[in-house]
Parts: structure tokens; C-alpha cells; sequence
């Protein structure tokens, strides 16, 4: 059998990335060829522009930004909460802090060379969406990183200089080449993308097609 990739572009600071990773662990547990699925995990930032250490929750910002009230915003939030609690994940999305994520990419792709990008990646999003962690703040992003199982000096090393940040780049400049402005995004067997937290059925689907491709 062929190996089929899968390519997934996130941000850590978006709730719906981490529902879309839920939802495709249960397309990928409900493939009988797992075992040939290689993911790649790819950075994307939704706030380039953001403040990398902030205290700013979102409701904060979604008044500063968009005026919407905080009765509208703790509504809203509690829409994309009820999705998560649907796939077993537990939000608090009134604490969470949006921030600069450049930094917590740099160390994901750090993470990939030591093979635990998604268990740092799925450390991070925890982190944000239920536990209110600032992502961005680089003592924060260390003890994160311990946690995944990470050497904390080789991490502090990433952070203190500039390592993977072309990687982060490259990401991003792959996203644009494919036309992918948001995410979650999938790209699997190179040939199928779709956007959005979609469900685990139409991403068990394109799987079988990407095998029936492979196979051809």
C-alpha cells in the first residue's frame, strides 16, 4: 500500500482547529489503512499582528474589535463549546487569550523532529481552550513543552533564537499557493482539501479516495 499523506493546517488559537483535530482521529480510527496515513501538521496564523504576551480574552477583544456585548460573545462561545463538548473536549473559551502564535509554531515543528508534533500541538490547544494559558509567552510555551515530553534546553534554545522559523514560512507560503485562508484545512493525498471542522465521515471518505488513488 502507498503511503497517503494528510497535511493539516491549524492555528493553536482556534477552537475549531481543535474540534477539526478531534473529528478527523475519529475519520482516521474508522480508516482500515491507518497505518498508511502520514500526517503532517502545518502552521497558519489567524493574527500575525497579534501581541505575542497579552491578557486580552476573547470576549475582550470581540467587544474591542467588533462590539459585540459580552452577553452576544458568552452566546457565541457557547455555540462553539457545545461542538466541542460534542467530540469529548471540555472549552472555556470566556478565559482564553488570543495571542502571537509564531513562536508556539517554531517549537511544533521542533517537536516534529523529536516525532511528537501531535502530542505538543494537541498540549497547546488544551492549553488555550480550556485552561486560559497564554500560548505566546515563551516560559508558558516551555512548561508546555516539558509536559509533550520535549528537552526543555533544546526548546529554550528554539526560542531564543530564530530555528524553524522558515519552516513556519514555508507553511504558510504552501497555504497560499493551495488558496487555503482558514483553518482547520485539509489537504490528503495531495489531490483533496477541504476547510473547516467538517465532519469525521467526509474525511473518512476522502481517505478512501486518496487509497483508491494510490492504488490505481
Amino acid at each position: 500500500m502507498n503511503e497517503i499523506t494528510v497535511e493539516i493546517w491549524t492555528d493553536v488559537v482556534c477552537p475549531w482547529c481543535y474540534i477539526g483535530k478531534r473529528r478527523f482521529e475519529r475519520a482516521l480510527a474508522a480508516f482500515d489503512a491507518k497505518e498508511d496515513v502520514r500526517v503532517h501538521w502545518r502552521s497558519f496564523e489567524l493574527d500575525p499582528a497579534a501581541l505575542r504576551v497579552t491578557d486580552e480574552t476573547i470576549p475582550e477583544r470581540m467587544l474591542r474589535r467588533q462590539g459585540i456585548p459580552p452577553e452576544q460573545a458568552a452566546e457565541l462561545l457557547a455555540g462553539v463549546s457545545a461542538q466541542a463538548e460534542a467530540e469529548g473536549l471540555e472549552y472555556h473559551l470566556d478565559r482564553a487569550r488570543p495571542c502571537n502564535t509564531f513562536d508556539a509554531h517554531r517549537l511544533v515543528h521542533h517537536a516534529g523532529t523529536r516525532g511528537l508534533a501531535e502530542t505538543f500541538q494537541e498540549r497547546l490547544m488544551r492549553a488555550y481552550t480550556a485552561e486560559g494559558v497564554s500560548v505566546g509567552d515563551h516560559p508558558t510555551l516551555l512548561a508546555l513543552a516539558e509536559e509533550a515530553g520535549l528537552e526543555a534546553a533544546a526548546a529554550a534554545e528554539v526560542l531564543a533564537g530564530d530555528a524553524h522559523a522558515e519552516d513556519v514560512r514555508a507553511d504558510e507560503d504552501r497555504a497560499a499557493r493551495l488558496g487555503v485562508g482558514g483553518v482547520p484545512a485539509f489537504v490528503i493525498g495531495g489531490r483533496w482539501s477541504v476547510s473547516g471542522a467538517q465532519p469525521a465521515e467526509l474525511l473518512t471518505g476522502l481517505l478512501e479516495r486518496a487509497r483508491t488513488a494510490a492504488a490505481a
